[in-house]
């Protein structure tokens, strides 16, 4: 028997049959770099994740340090760096002093912040704190080590991070939580993305960790498209569908 001519046709065909194996999805020409929040890592962006990756992004969760703005701000930098495609960057919490300093790499395409701090240049977490006009009572539950490195109790994690949460998640979020270089709060930012590339906002109206309406002052300053979300300070987590809608349209609506 001739197998070469029974598979020879075939052959001809594959490319038509199979158009995803010679040709690359449009969203794979972006990559969603994702920057975790103090008190946490790269696993708090576990259910966004597959949605994006399901829509053919690349996607990079960062693991930063968290030893200091500087140390988070070069790892977060190292990613941007080694993406060729441009890059959606997306900062949670603390992640958003972080990626207002790496945003105006040239690669960045745009900046999404989720429950985030989004600073000018100069601003500070506890500065920008200062100006709220209401408390955060989530951060009266961090705790200091003997090395000044801080970490959210697990009533704080129960009761105020992440209050929206199942036992069993709210138990991993406490497990895998990451702790923070204190001093870091004071560390200021000399640059600001949102000046410089398009910018979303995620706010989550129920955050006991950076109040609502600090968000909506700092949300507004930004110029960008807002996104209300009914949530604790992890939107990400407990309304994973509405958050990566979010970051899905900042990808899909950003210039290359």
């Amino acid at each position: 028997m001739n197998f070469g001519k029974i598979f020879l046709p075939f052959l001809f065909l594959v490319p038509f049959v199979f158009p995803g194996n010679v040709s690359a999805r449009p969203n794979e020409e972006k990559t969603i770099v994702l920057v975790h929040g103090a008190f946490a890592d790269g696993s708090s962006w576990q259910k966004v994740i597959p949605i994006l990756k399901a829509k053919g992004f690349k996607v990079v969760a960062v693991q930063n340090p968290s030893t200091s703005l500087a140390d988070d701000v070069k790892v977060t930098k190292r990613i941007v760096n080694n993406q060729k495609e441009p890059v959606i960057l997306v900062g949670h919490s603390w992640g958003g002093m972080v990626v207002s300093e790496v945003g105006t790499h040239p690669k960045v395409a745009a900046v999404v912040y989720v429950a985030a701090f989004a600073p000018a240049e100069g601003d500070s977490v506890m500065s920008l704190l200062a100006t709220a006009k209401t408390p955060a009572p989530g951060l009266a539950e961090a705790v200091a080590d003997s090395e000044g490195y801080l970490t959210i109790s697990e009533k704080g994690i129960r009761n105020y991070f992440a209050p929206d949460l199942t036992p069993a998640e709210q138990d991993v979020i406490f497990a895998v939580q990451g702790p923070i270089f204190g001093s870091g709060f004071s560390a200021k930012t000399s640059a600001a993305a949102w000046k410089a590339v398009p910018t979303w906002y995620v706010l989550a109206e129920q955050d006991q960790m950076i109040p609502p309406d600090l968000q909506d002052t700092m949300s507004k300053r930004t110029g960008g498209k807002v996104t209300r979300l009914n949530s604790s300070h992890v939107p990400m987590l407990s309304k994973p569908d509405e958050v990566a809608k979010v970051i899905i349209e900042a990808a899909e609506q950003s210039g290359n």
